[in-house]
């Protein structure tokens, strides 16, 4: 590795601790902002998604390599080194530099279905919740019956389907499989807020049903919805993985965390980098988002006492 690529390597983790403090220094000023830096692994889950966006986003200034390189066809499974940070793959690929262009893919997968699953989730269940009768009725065993299936059985028929299923396909059926739970945790909210008395008093000033759920209840909902993204996030990024790792997610030589594990599994007994790294990225970033998520759970929650 060039010592540019070293100084860039520092600077992200810089610019994540930076990032970190001034969040900290913004949300001192409220009681949920104190209650979420309380938490003991709050400051850290945020600084490994802070870092690990940060070298998503600068993968061209970062990676010292392109994705795809090969660097010597002959002597694949090189180990750790100065030259090569993680090590290089059976195909002779630097990993260091496949990790991080393979950090926009998963982060990118996870977030993008994480916001279609509680987008569809939310809809779903502030209808049900607010109309309820035989709209609640319908929607909620529909929900049921989602529950009640195999959410990677139906995953693996769906992709199954197509021989090389793009990005955005894949997308769209982790999300629109991930949206049950969500719904239920919604539907949930808005039977408790739509009894309350600013949501009479809007149906009183002739307010219609679009704009009570919108203006009035969904926003009083926000909390909940919050917190079930941050931690929904993970799941998605590990389903992708799961999915690239059977070669039915994220197509190689395209790089993504899973599909990088794939390539290596095989060579664990003399390469074992080529796997592991991938690997342990996946596990920091989820837990840190799940870190994130168990600290916004206690900030945002209007039981606990204001600080």
């Amino acid at each position: 590795m060039s010592v540019w690529t070293w100084l860039t390597l520092g600077g992200a983790a810089v610019l994540a601790l930076a990032v970190v403090a001034e969040l900290r220094r913004r949300l001192q000023t409220s009681a949920p902002g104190r209650r979420f830096f309380r938490h003991p692994t709050a400051a850290l889950g945020l600084f490994v998604l802070a870092f690990f966006v940060t070298i998503a986003l600068a993968a061209p200034v970062v990676a010292p390599y392109p994705p795809y390189y090969q660097i010597d066809i002959g002597h694949p499974n090189r180990p750790p080194s100065a030259q090569f940070l993680l090590g290089t793959d059976p195909f002779s690929r630097d990993v260091w530099s496949r990790l991080v262009y393979g950090a926009r893919v998963s982060l990118g997968i996870g977030t993008l279905a994480m916001l279609v699953a509680a987008t569809v989730g939310t809809a779903v269940g502030a209808v049900s919740g607010y109309f309820r009768r035989w709209v609640d009725a319908t929607l909620m065993r529909l929900v049921d019956v989602g529950l009640a299936m195999p959410r990677i059985f139906v995953l693996l028929m769906a992709v199954a389907l197509w021989e090389h299923i793009a990005l955005w396909a894949l997308v769209l059926l982790i999300g629109l499989t991930g949206w049950f739970g969500t719904s239920r945790l919604v539907r949930a909210e808005v039977l408790s807020l739509r009894e309350r008395e600013f949501v009479a008093a809007a149906r009183a000033l002739g307010a219609g049903a679009g704009r009570v759920i919108f203006r009035h209840v969904l926003p009083n909902a926000a909390a909940p919805i919050i917190v079930s993204g941050a931690l929904g996030i993970g799941n998605m990024m590990l389903l992708e993985a799961g999915l690239s790792f059977l070669g039915l997610g994220v197509p190689s030589p395209a790089p993504s965390w899973g599909n990088m594990i794939a390539d290596g599994w095989h060579k664990m007994a003399v390469a074992w980098w080529s796997s592991t790294f991938p690997g342990l990225a996946i596990s920091l970033v989820v837990m840190a988002l799940n870190a994130v998520g168990d600290a916004l759970r206690d900030a945002l929650d209007p039981r606990r006492e204001a600080a």
